[in-house]
């Protein structure tokens, strides 16, 4: 076993390869810390963990640290991490689903990010639902609406130009549905090569994670352990504690290590490409070093099928429009979209 504390070779960490060809590494690290952490201190984890062997960065314009973490991608290429190992990820957040506000805010993030690309650009939500940072569980816009696959589709349209001309090279969903990606998928074209997605041994999403498979969409895994730092306004009672979960317990306690790294190392095992967050060197160092050493044996991986409890953390609730019963409207859970009807 090498030094706990040690930088990991990325050559060691798994790839995942995306339709046309490119590489994408088989963990990244998170950027949301932006209710817990100011964006100088997520930039801090960021140069920290490029320096540990991280080379996927999961950023994002509504976490609003894009310009502290550009400085420290610039650092780290200055100070020899090649620019073509680096998979720089950024979203388009709510209010910028207007096609020219989407383009506008993509060459936001470049300039804040200081490249002159980036790797892939996710539509954050499917709703142009706006709320402020720190938002109440029970906040709402009152202009929010129902999905609207024309509106969608013209955002889209607006992304593909942006891989067209270069500046983005592929293009993501995220927070999105059966129903919702496979609408997409008929009508898109530039289909997606990545899907971000609430994932974790309690919440495995089968349904959604093995169409991304069957279409050549990477599944990424957001809340990879559970999301124990999520916001308040995220939390209900009753949620699923995964690292407390006794099949990830009992894994960990064979394996000598935190139920947090059997998180990780199941994830990668599915093939699924988790974000963990944190901005302690120690922690993201073993988060990295979790997916390159002591993996699981293929019956652990199929004993953690019994930990999935298809419970959701991240609800979403202040995405709901005047009208909508509760955040399961969000999710189509009966595979119908809530409120779009077929034109």
């Amino acid at each position: 076993m090498s030094d706990e504390h040690a930088p990991v070779d990325p050559a060691l960490v798994p790839q995942r390869e995306l339709r046309g060809g490119a590489t994408v590494p088989a963990i990244g690290i998170g950027t949301f810390g932006s209710d817990r952490y100011g964006p100088a201190e997520v930039a801090s984890a960021v140069a920290g963990a490029v320096a540990a062997g991280y080379r996927l960065v999961d950023c994002a314009a509504v976490y609003g640290n894009e310009a502290q973490v550009g400085e420290a991608l610039a650092g780290a290429v200055a100070g020899g991490v090649d620019r073509d190992e680096l998979f720089v990820v950024s979203k388009v957040w709510n209010d910028a689903h207007a096609p020219a506000d989407a383009v506008a805010s993509v060459h936001r993030s470049l300039r804040d990010l200081r490249l002159d690309h980036l790797d892939a650009v996710f539509v954050h939500w499917p709703f142009p639902n706006h709320h402020p940072p720190m938002a109440d569980t029970d906040a709402r816009d009152p202009r929010a609406r129902p999905y609207d696959h024309d509106a969608y589709l013209a955002l889209w349209g607006a992304l593909e130009g942006l891989v067209d001309a270069g500046l983005v090279r592929h293009l993501g969903t995220s927070n999105t549905t059966v129903a919702k990606l496979d609408l997409l998928l008929r009508d898109a074209r530039i289909p997606p090569a990545l899907n971000e997605m609430e994932l974790h041994p309690c919440f495995q999403q089968p349904e959604l994670f093995d169409r991304c498979v069957r279409h050549g969409i990477q599944p990424v895994g957001y809340s990879p352990l559970g999301s124990p730092s999520r916001p308040e306004r995220d939390r209900t009672p009753g949620d699923v504690v995964d690292t407390e979960d006794p099949v990830v317990v009992r894994i960990a306690r064979e394996h000598g290590v935190h139920p947090a790294l059997v998180c990780l190392k199941w994830a990668v095992a599915r093939g699924q490409v988790p974000i963990p967050f944190s901005v302690k060197p120690a922690q993201y160092t073993a988060n990295l070093r979790a997916v390159v050493e002591d993996p699981l044996t293929a019956q652990e991986v199929a004993d953690l099928a019994a930990a999935d409890r298809g419970e959701r953390l991240i609800k979403g609730q202040v995405f709901l429009w005047p009208g909508a019963e509760s955040w399961r409207d969000l999710w189509d859970e009966d595979g119908t979209i809530v409120g779009w009807t077929e034109r």
